[in-house]
């Protein structure tokens, strides 16, 4: 299949409508989208991604009118967090109607949903007047896309086309909370921090990272490796000096390494390979940056990647979600003298 890589509004509602996969950015990251009733087009998505069948979808809505084809029940707490944060990024599981394929929700009979405000992505999903399902869009476990070129380096040939929207605002996925439970479950933190949440609606608790290789995920990002660079990668909690010893370590036993730093870093380490991922008093520049930055260590030749950490409130707590994912929460510790998880 030939990519189309400057698809109109139009364009790409004509062929969501006719059951075919199109890219287009929204505020978190760029999705991937397709009809949400439609079980062949949604077989699109995992075919062009690589995707595992047990990993849910989101679906994506213009409207609020067009929750009626996507939730069967809402929850008025439910209610009261679209208010406050619809158009936006917050993604809300709710009792799936029977409408929306099978292939989106993974066989639960739940579903989540959100309204990004991308004013394209929005513009399209207007047009289009389909609930479309859109996880990134990118091969499965690579950094997700903030850029139309990140779509085209991933998928290009594999997808009708691409809808570009420039850089996306945010940089990180939604935030993605379980309204179908008491008190309501944080699966994945994202645009929308707890503390946000908890101001509407009382109360909430975050899931436990899953270790059961069986557990069936209600939410996406909870299960598999996700948003991984192809070096293998490891978080390193500890002074300063005790970071240029973990890369002085591994450079001794003959690897090349890369760093991933705030700006005000840069100028700390030394090593083969640094790159930064914005400005450690600014936790939105991080999330912008932070895909962008693990997808370009793929461009140099080095055998492990090394982190730095960063606060874990606010949008912080996003980013190191999506940091412990990429390195498959292996984190070297000073306190402890030892690296969690395998290297």
């Amino acid at each position: 299949m030939k990519t189309k890589h400057t698809l109109t509004i139009q364009e790409a509602a004509t062929l969501l409508r006719s059951g075919e996969v199109v890219a287009f950015p929204t505020e978190t990251v760029y999705g991937l989208g397709a009809d949400a009733t439609r079980d062949t087009a949604i077989e699109k998505i995992y075919a062009a991604k690589g995707r595992p069948g047990d990993n849910p979808l989101i679906v994506h809505i213009g409207d609020v009118a067009q929750l009626d084809q996507v939730v069967s029940e809402l929850p008025d707490r439910a209610k009261k967090l679209m208010d406050a944060f619809w158009p936006g990024a917050l993604t809300i599981i709710l009792p799936r109607q029977e409408g929306v394929s099978d292939a989106v929700t993974a066989g639960l009979e739940t579903v989540g949903v959100r309204m990004p405000s991308h004013p394209v992505a929005l513009e399209l999903l207007r047009a289009v007047k389909l609930p479309i399902a859109a996880p990134s869009a990118n091969v499965s476990g690579r950094p997700s896309p903030t850029t139309a070129q990140h779509v085209a380096d991933d998928l290009d040939g594999k997808i009708a086309g691409i809808l570009d929207g420039g850089a996306v605002e945010i940089g990180v996925e939604s935030t993605v909370i379980d309204c179908t439970t008491d008190p309501p479950v944080i699966f994945r933190p994202g645009g929308v921090t707890k503390a946000e949440i908890e101001a509407v609606i009382g109360p909430v608790v975050m899931a436990q990272p899953v270790k059961n290789a069986d557990f069936a995920p209600k939410s996406p990002g909870m299960k598999y490796t996700h948003y991984a660079p192809d070096a293998p990668m490891a978080i390193i909690q500890g002074s300063d000096a005790f970071f240029q010893r973990v890369i002085d370590d591994a450079q001794r036993a003959g690897k090349r390494v890369g760093l991933l730093v705030t700006e005000e870093h840069r100028a700390t380490y030394t090593a083969d390979v640094i790159l930064t991922c914005g400005n450690g008093q600014e936790p939105l520049s991080i999330a912008q940056n932070l895909y962008a930055a693990l997808r370009a260590f793929n461009e140099h030749d080095i055998d492990v990647i090394y982190s730095e950490s960063f606060a874990d409130t606010g949008l912080g707590e996003a980013v190191m979600n999506r940091l412990l994912k990429a390195s498959g929460h292996r984190v070297i510790r000073e306190d402890l003298n030892q690296t969690e998880g395998d290297m």
